[in-house]
């Protein structure tokens, strides 16, 4: 059901970008937010099947004293290794995309708002389902000062800002994009002003 009463949105962006803070706008606002990334701890819990995958893929090493994945050791692995990194996304993307699906169509069924935050959305080629994709940028020197208050050195942050698909390539790809360079308040202002404009397009196409 594409209801013209709600809107599925597509959050995307670079480490950093500002992507969890436009989920919390949303929610704020109404929307029901799913994390892709909270999405996937899920999935990769104690001897679920995508961590009986993934233990199987890269060993015992990666676990911590309780049995549990370790996720800073599984990411030592995966950001050092570009074929790593394939091999755990072949793992966990499909079933975080079958997951994430279900509960975008219970959204659509009870016509709610909903946003799902996806760092990996292209990389996945998860373009489909939704009403818009956003991508969340930020300027370069900014996502280094985040990265660091979360405690990465600037030598793992420069890992992980390589590894991924560059933030012009993501933005080019959007629908939208919402710069995340300023004030908490502009952020808002900006992602709000943005919904009520895909609103407007949604019910154009269905009058």
């Amino acid at each position: 059901m594409n209801s013209p009463q709600s809107i599925i949105l597509g959050i995307t962006g670079g480490i950093a970008s500002g992507k969890t803070e436009v989920g919390r706008i949303l929610s704020s606002e109404g929307f029901k937010v799913l994390d892709s990334d909270f999405l996937a701890h899920e999935l990769m819990g104690k001897d679920k099947p995508v961590y009986v995958k993934v233990v199987e893929q890269f060993g015992g090493s990666i676990l911590a004293t309780d049995g549990e994945i370790d996720r800073t050791k599984l990411g030592a692995k995966v950001f050092a290794d570009p074929a790593a990194r394939e091999a755990l996304n072949r793992l966990v993307h499909p079933a975080v995309i079958g997951a994430a699906q279900e509960w975008i169509a219970d959204c659509r069924a009870t016509q709610e708002d909903a946003a799902v935050l996806v760092p990996l959305l292209f990389e996945a080629s998860w373009t489909d389902g939704w009403d818009a994709v956003i991508c969340v940028t930020a300027p370069e020197e900014q996502i280094f000062q985040r990265l660091e208050k979360r405690g990465l050195p600037e030598e793992e942050a420069q890992k992980r800002i390589t590894a991924q698909m560059p933030q012009a390539a993501k933005a080019a790809r959007a629908d939208f994009i919402i710069e995340n360079g300023g004030t908490p308040d502009a952020l808002r202002s900006r992602t709000m002003d943005l919904v009520e404009k895909i609103r407007r397009e949604k019910r154009k196409c269905h009058e």
